[in-house]
Order: structure tokens, then sequence, then C-alpha cells
């Protein structure tokens, strides 16, 4: 079993910055992305940003120029640093990874996090 762990969120004033971070464990054995999405109230979930294990990065229009996604491969973390943030960003951020686990290394996997909160307010 793979689980992530979220830590980061909070409320900010619209022009504030924000880290997000997750870190996995359990039987991994090999990750092959890692990410974050979010879902405002009413609205689907959407992509925000990814990053694979070479380190190539995908970002949401939206957020390109703001957010800036990295990743620690030896500590199975990735960060989301968040800048000039607006009050549209407000959402519950999850976590996604997609990994191989030691038990059954054939199979890839689509794990959550429990999601964190970030509101964007006055």
């Amino acid at each position: 079993q793979v689980q992530l762990v979220e830590s980061g969120g909070g409320l900010v004033q619209p022009g504030g910055s924000l880290r997000l971070s997750c870190a996995a464990s359990g039987s991994i054995f090999s990750i092959i992305a890692m990410g974050w999405y979010r879902q405002a109230p009413g609205k689907q979930r959407d992509l925000v940003a990814m990053v694979t294990s070479d380190g190539m990065t995908n970002y949401a229009d939206s957020v390109k120029g703001r957010f800036t996604i990295s990743r620690d491969n030896a500590k199975n973390l990735v960060s989301l640093q968040m800048n000039s943030l607006k009050p549209e960003d407000t959402a519950v951020y999850y976590c996604n990874v997609g990994a191989r686990s030691t038990i059954t290394p054939s199979r890839l996997g689509n794990y959550w996090g429990q999601g964190t909160q970030v509101t964007v307010s006055s």
C-alpha cells in the first residue's frame, strides 16, 4: 500500500504565497509521476501541475508563471510553491501519485492524498 501525506494548506491573502508538500511512503517499487489536483465547490477536479521521475513538468494554463512544482526522488517528495495567489485558486488540493508497489510491481496504481484546503481571501 502507498500512502500520501499532505501539508502546507491554509488561509492567505490575495497576492500571498503558500507551499504544499506531499510525501509518499509504503511499499513503493517505483514512482512514475507525482502531481497536484484541485477541486473547488461545484467544479470538477482539475490538474494543477505534475512532474515525472525524470523531471518533466506540466502546468495548467491558469497557474503558469505563478506555481512551481518540484520533486525529490530520493525522498519520494513533491512540493508545489504557489505565488501570487488569487481568490480563484481557492480549492481543496489533492496530491496524486502514479506508482508501482513492491507487492505488485507489474501493476501501475493511482494513489490520492486526503486533500488540503487552500483559501485565498482578504
